[in-house]
C-alpha cells in the first residue's frame, strides 16, 4: 500500500479499482487460513473510489484522493496520530532541533476545534496571551471544524512576518476573542536558568529538544558555579507540552541515582521498553520543587510523574494536561511520514496518565497578588494606640513590608520558593 501513491500517476481509475481487486484476490488466495482480511470493507473503498471519479461534480486527481483517505484514516485514530507530507516532516524535524517557523503554539484537537496544549515561551502566541485550553475555532476567518490538525497547522503557518487572525474561545470570556499574530522564525531556547536568592536556584524548560538533557546539566553547574552548592532548585515546567521522550529521561536522570524513570507498553514488541536512572544526582539531594499546570504535557509529565513517585520533588501547581500515549514517527519511501501513536507510557509506580494527569502534591492557582496599602482590615500590635515598644525599638513606621517583587510577579514560584526554604530548615 505505501508504493500506490506513486503508481497513481498515469493510471485511471478504472485500472487502479482493477489492480486494487486484483490484489484482495491474489490476498485471498494465499491467505485461506487467514479470516481477519477486511474484503467486504476494502470493496466499499474501491466502489466509494470509484463513484467519487465517476459522479463527483469536478475531475478530482488519484493522488489527491488516495492521500486525503490516509489522512482521514490516521486522524480517526485520536488527536496525536498523522499523515505528514515532506514539507511537514521537515518542519517537524526542525521543531525538536529548537529552530522553526511559525506562531510557538503546541496544539490538539477536541470535538472538531483546535485546542491549545501550550504557547512556547518568547513566541509571537505567548506575546499575545494565548492560553493554554484555548479553542481555535477560526483561522483568518474560515472555520477550523472538519479540518484535520495538520491542515490547520498549515493554515497558521506561512512566511516570516506575514500576519494571521486567529479566533479563539475561553472559558470564562464572554464571547469569541480575536487575536492577530505576526509569524516569526520560533527559536527555542528549551532551558533558562537564574539565581532566585542566596543559594536556591531556578531552572525553566519551554520544551524538550534533543539537547535539553545535557542543557540542564550545564545550567545546574553554572549555578552552582555562581553561587555554590545550591540549597534547593525549582524546575518550572508550567506551559511545557512535552518533546522528545529520550530528553525527557534525560532531565529525570539528572535528579535521581537510582530507579525507573519511565515505561512504554504497546502492542508490538518494539513498543515496549522501560528506562532506567544511573547513578549521581546534580543536586546531590537538595530539595526539589517542579512546578507545573494544565499546560503541562507529555514529556514534562514523564519528569513530573517519576519525580513524584520516587519522592524526590514536590510537585506545586495544577493538575497536568494529561498526554499519556508516545508517537513514533515512521518515513516513506516517498520522503513522506506517519505520525503514530504506538504505545501509552506509565510513572515508575505503574501509573497511566493518559486523561488524567500528575496531580499536584500542593495545588496553588493561577494568582496574581499585588500590593494593598492602608488596608484598615488589617490590624497588629504596632498598630494600636500606647503600645508598648519592643526592647531598642526608637519607633517609626508600623506600615506594612510591601509584598515581595517575585510574588506580585509569577506567585506560583514565590510560593515554590518559599517552600524550598522550609523544605531546607526542615532538612537542616
Amino acid at each position: 500500500m505505501m508504493r500506490i501513491p506513486g503508481l497513481l500517476q498515469g493510471l485511471t481509475a478504472g485500472v487502479l479499482i482493477a489492480l486494487l481487486l486484483a490484489n484482495i484476490q491474489t490476498v485471498t488466495a494465499q491467505s485461506t487460513a487467514r479470516d481477519d482480511l477486511p474484503l467486504e470493507e476494502l470493496q466499499r473503498f474501491t466502489e466509494v473510489y470509484e463513484r467519487i471519479q465517476r459522479d463527483y461534480v469536478e475531475s478530482v486527481d488519484d493522488e489527491r484522493l488516495i492521500q486525503n483517505a490516509i489522512r482521514g484514516m490516521l486522524s480517526g485514530l485520536d488527536p496525536h496520530s498523522a499523515y505528514l507530507d515532506e514539507s511537514a516532516y521537515q518542519r517537524l524535524q526542525e521543531g525538536t532541533r529548537g529552530e522553526f517557523g511559525g506562531l510557538g503554539l503546541e496544539v490538539g484537537t477536541e470535538d472538531g476545534l483546535i485546542k491549545v496544549i501550550a504557547p512556547i515561551d518568547g513566541t509571537p502566541a505567548e506575546d499575545a496571551d494565548i492560553r493554554p485550553g484555548d479553542l481555535i475555532m477560526r483561522i483568518d476567518g474560515q472555520p477550523v471544524k472538519g479540518l484535520d490538525l495538520q491542515a490547520a497547522v498549515e493554515r497558521m503557518r506561512g512566511e516570516t512576518g506575514t500576519s494571521v487572525t486567529l479566533g479563539i474561545l475561553r472559558d470564562g470570556a464572554d464571547g469569541p476573542i480575536e487575536v492577530t499574530l505576526e509569524r516569526a522564525v520560533i527559536q527555542v531556547d528549551s532551558v533558562r536558568a537564574r539565581v532566585l536568592e542566596d543559594r536556591f536556584g531556578y531552572l525553566r524548560i519551554s520544551q524538550f529538544q534533543a539537547r535539553t538533557g545535557e542543557d540542564v546539566l550545564e545550567a545546574v553547574d553554572q549555578l552552582t558555579h555562581e553561587v555554590g552548592p545550591l540549597d534547593g532548585l525549582v524546575l518550572d515546567l508550567r506551559n511545557n507540552p512535552g518533546g522528545v521522550l529520550d530528553a525527557a529521561v534525560a532531565v529525570t536522570d539528572a535528579f535521581l541515582s537510582r530507579g525507573q524513570v519511565v515505561s512504554t507498553s504497546g502492542r508490538i514488541e518494539r513498543s515496549r521498553d522501560a528506562f532506567t536512572a544511573t547513578p549521581n544526582d546534580t543536586l546531590n539531594g537538595a530539595p526539589l520543587v517542579v512546578l507545573v499546570n494544565a499546560g503541562s504535557a507529555s514529556a514534562a509529565e514523564i519528569v513530573a510523574g517519576a519525580l513524584q513517585d520516587h519522592q524526590r520533588a514536590v510537585i506545586m501547581g495544577e493538575p497536568t494536561f494529561g498526554k499519556g500515549s508516545v508517537q513514533t514517527i515512521l518515513p516513506l519511501r516517498n520522503g513522506d511520514a506517519v505520525k503514530l501513536t504506538t504505545a501509552r507510557y506509565y510513572t515508575p509506580s505503574g501509573r497511566s496518565i493518559q486523561a488524567e494527569g500528575i496531580q499536584p502534591d500542593v495545588e496553588v492557582t493561577n494568582l496574581r497578588v499585588s500590593d494593598v496599602e492602608g488596608d484598615p482590615a488589617r490590624l497588629r500590635e504596632s498598630d494600636l494606640p500606647r503600645h508598648l515598644r519592643a526592647d531598642g525599638d526608637a519607633g517609626g513606621s508600623s506600615a506594612d513590608a510591601p509584598a515581595s517583587a517575585l510574588a506580585t510577579e509569577d506567585y506560583a514560584l514565590a510560593e515554590a520558593l518559599n517552600l524550598l526554604k522550609g523544605l531546607t530548615i526542615l532538612g537542616n
